[in-house]
């Protein structure tokens, strides 16, 4: 529990610095302009497109009918865009992970090791390619988990619980190997997993929860769905503030815990290795 929330502490810290903030506006820039080019082109032909299918359905039709009469025309209308920002968001928040996995990760960790662990050995355990595939093959799990759970979600309180916690998977498996991947070999990095397996889940856990958060702003109100293009973009870059400061945490968990591993063993190069406090935050990125 201590390096749990000495890890944690110590990745707020760093998601303050300009070279972290700075490092979010990438996958922001190509996931969040591509929504934007998307919903430039695209918006008002898929709303059309969804309520025509709607509509299309005599079985959902009698039931957006029964509901005007009680709720009113209004919810008609929404009915489609909400539809449209259900399939957009999780796709958001999958490429929003995987773009940080990929583009800020390997920086992220080279910034801790150069702070905290300099003298730390890079075992150089892990494959770009095993990277790829391995952050590929959860992404398809996660997503069918999602498309499977999709009936249990008309429960309220699952709703808040499912897809969180299958974002919080998602992270767990993807993170934890590319954290360890330049410094663990292949035997450290299986004995780390093994041995930190419920402190990892639950690092992965609360970052699916508080990846959750962005999308609390489609509940603020209907009219939000009129901006739906700029608010999506927004989310990605929320998703991708919560992603790094996960990405952070994973990497100082992980690395103290391989440090705390080579010192047990005896191995030279990790008692050589020290642990840096943090710089105060007006410190330069």
């Amino acid at each position: 529990m201590k390096l749990l929330l000495d890890s944690f502490w110590r990745a707020a810290a760093y998601l303050m610095r300009p070279r972290v903030l700075a490092l979010t506006l990438l996958p922001l820039l190509i996931a969040g302009g591509l929504f934007l080019v998307l919903g430039y082109f695209f918006w008002e032909p898929a709303v059309a497109a969804v309520r025509d299918q709607l509509e299309s359905w005599s079985l959902i039709d009698a039931a957006l009918r029964w509901l005007d009469t009680y709720v009113g025309a209004s919810f008609r209308a929404v009915m489609a865009p909400m539809i449209i920002v259900a399939l957009a968001v999780p796709v958001a928040v999958v490429m929003s992970l995987l773009l940080v996995a990929l583009l800020m990760m390997p920086a992220l960790v080279s910034l801790v090791a150069e702070r905290r662990f300099p003298t730390l050995e890079r075992k150089r355990g892990g494959r770009l390619w095993e990277s790829a595939w391995r952050s590929g093959l959860f992404t398809l799990v996660a997503m069918v988990a999602l498309i499977l759970t999709v009936p249990l979600w008309l429960v309220p309180p699952l709703a808040l619980i499912i897809p969180p916690a299958i974002w919080g998977w998602l992270t767990a498996q993807v993170m934890t190997y590319d954290a360890l991947a330049e410094h663990a070999s292949l035997e450290e990095r299986m004995g780390l997993q093994r041995e930190h397996r419920w402190p990892l889940l639950l690092i992965g856990l609360i970052s699916g929860f508080l990846g959750a958060a962005p999308s609390l702003i489609w509940a603020i109100s209907a009219m939000t769905l009129i901006l739906a293009p700029l608010l999506i973009a927004v989310s990605i870059w929320l998703y991708t503030l919560v992603f790094a400061f996960s990405c952070l945490w994973f990497v100082h968990y992980l690395l103290a815990a391989l440090q705390k591993a080579r010192a047990r063993s005896g191995d030279a190069t990790a008692v050589g290795a020290v642990v840096l406090p943090p710089e105060p935050e007006s410190a330069q990125g």
